[in-house]
């Protein structure tokens, strides 16, 4: 692996579409370019492995999957230097990169940071989700692109969303059975959605949205109106039980519970580089403050595709690539204003019917705000209940909380959490998410040992020497 130098013109961070885009487009305007990603080949999680996953049949995946290998290879094409592997557990305000590469800690800096971190799935707490036998739908997308496996035995997906649908098609494609799918989509969300439905029907997501659950529903039993669901079994899951409406519970037995609400901006990083986030009421998370070009409120700090907002795989590429000229600007290098405008045009083409999709898919509150025993913080395992008590106990935020129960303190620093905590909070206390506030982040985002950061530079002149890996 080549050496990472001690300053770069810009410096990406997240190798998804939004990633790839931004760092092709700085390179080839002739900036010095590096992109950290944390996997160990470029994709992201949309185009994850995808250039070794073993499923090479085109069709259980799907052709927009395969749409990414033209993103990986402009960038190798570009000349922009891709470090694979990479952790960066820090960002400064004034640009000071924390990496991990191999077991040792380096610092670099950059005049221009681009983070596309793209998106994580939002927390689904329902009581029994850390049984073993329950994960997200999207971490078994995952290990079906990686390596190429699907669960085997009596398999439930349960939740609602579009990424829901996807990996039951894509399931079913590799040769997968779904016992059934248990839809939480609330009936009111119709009705809400329709204020949207015109730019809906004349986007792309109307017809391969429609095919797509149509192919599903001609092979998995769906059960809609799903109003409480819990997972229940002593060392594993058994089985889930399930309502809809006022009818009695009733039960499903598996071996494998898929569980899946949504994707929501991955922000501990630009949090902890202390850019400015708002609640979205419209996507029910935490949002970056950002210009039209993608910058924060940290000077030469930027923020592009998902992390910035669900848009989709389409949309966060030409985010990043707006992020790089606007960067490219910044730095003084050569940029046709037809790139804009055209960036600009495709954008507003990719957002069109998201609108519509964030109004139809928007989880229910019995499923983002849990109650009574339902664990809440997995790393610390504490419960609704204990967070509930600890509001009325005059705590205002989960800032303070941390000094009662070490919620969030966990090695996810939140991630699984966060968003619950939020909105427990603001409920208990009868107040909006935005005034109860997130998590104060703070480096290291991610857990890195003491035998790592040893390798960090000692003496100033150390400091300022090329860091080499």
């Amino acid at each position: 692996m080549s050496a990472i130098r001690d300053s770069y013109d810009v410096a990406v961070v997240g190798a998804g579409p939004a990633g790839l885009a931004a760092a092709t487009a700085c390179a080839n305007a002739g900036l010095a370019t590096v992109l950290f990603d944390e996997q160990t080949t470029a994709g992201g999680q949309i185009y994850r492995a995808i250039t070794e996953t073993p499923v090479q049949a085109r069709s259980v995946l799907g052709e927009r999957y395969w749409q990414g290998s033209t993103l990986v290879g402009a960038l190798y094409a570009s000349g922009a230097q891709h470090v694979a592997g990479a952790t960066v557990w820090s960002l400064t305000r004034d640009r000071e990169i924390g990496v991990s590469i191999a077991g040792a800690a380096h610092l670099t800096r950059a005049r221009r940071v681009i983070l596309c971190t793209g998106a994580l799935e939002r927390p689904f707490p329902i009581p029994g989700w850390t049984l073993p036998g329950v994960m997200t739908a999207g971490a078994a997308q995952v290990l079906l692109k990686s390596s190429g496996l699907i669960a085997s035995g009596r398999t439930v997906l349960a939740g609602c969303g579009p990424l829901l649908w996807l990996v039951a098609w894509q399931y079913l494609n590799a040769g997968g059975k779904i016992e059934a799918i248990l839809d939480t989509t609330s009936q009111e969300n119709g009705r809400r959605a329709l204020a949207h439905v015109l730019p809906f029907l004349f986007s792309r997501y109307f017809g391969e949205g429609l095919k797509l659950m149509r192919a599903v529903k001609r092979k998995v039993r769906v059960i809609s109106g799903v109003t409480a669901l819990r997972a229940m079994g002593e060392a594993r899951l058994n089985s889930v039980h399930y309502r809809c409406g006022g009818r009695e519970e009733e039960t499903l037995t598996v071996d494998t519970l898929l569980l899946h609400q949504g994707v929501v901006p991955n922000v501990n990083l630009a949090l902890a580089a202390g850019i400015e986030h708002h609640w979205d009421d419209a996507q029910l998370c935490w949002t970056p403050v950002l210009d039209d070009f993608g910058n924060s409120s940290v000077k030469d700090i930027a923020v592009a595709g998902d992390g910035a907002g669900i848009a989709g795989a389409e949309a966060a590429a030409w985010r990043g690539r707006l992020a790089a000229i606007a960067a490219a600007r910044a730095l003084r290098a050569t940029v046709r204003e037809t790139d804009e405008k055209h960036a600009r045009r495709m954008i507003a083409r990719w957002l069109r019917g998201r609108a519509f999709l964030d109004a139809r898919f928007q989880p229910a509150s019995a499923f983002r705000i849990p109650s009574g025993d339902t664990i809440v913080c997995r790393c610390e395992e504490v419960t609704a209940q204990e967070i509930i008590d600890t509001v009325a106990r005059g705590c205002p935020g989960p800032n303070q909380m941390k000094a009662f129960l070490r919620c969030g303190m966990g090695p996810c620093q939140g991630r699984l959490c966060g968003l619950t905590v939020t909105e427990l909070m603001a409920e208990a206390r009868g107040v909006s998410p935005q005034q109860v506030g997130y998590y104060r982040l703070r480096p290291p985002v991610k857990p890195i040992t003491v035998g790592e950061l040893a390798a960090l530079p000692k003496t100033e002149a150390a400091v300022k020497a090329v860091v080499r890996i």
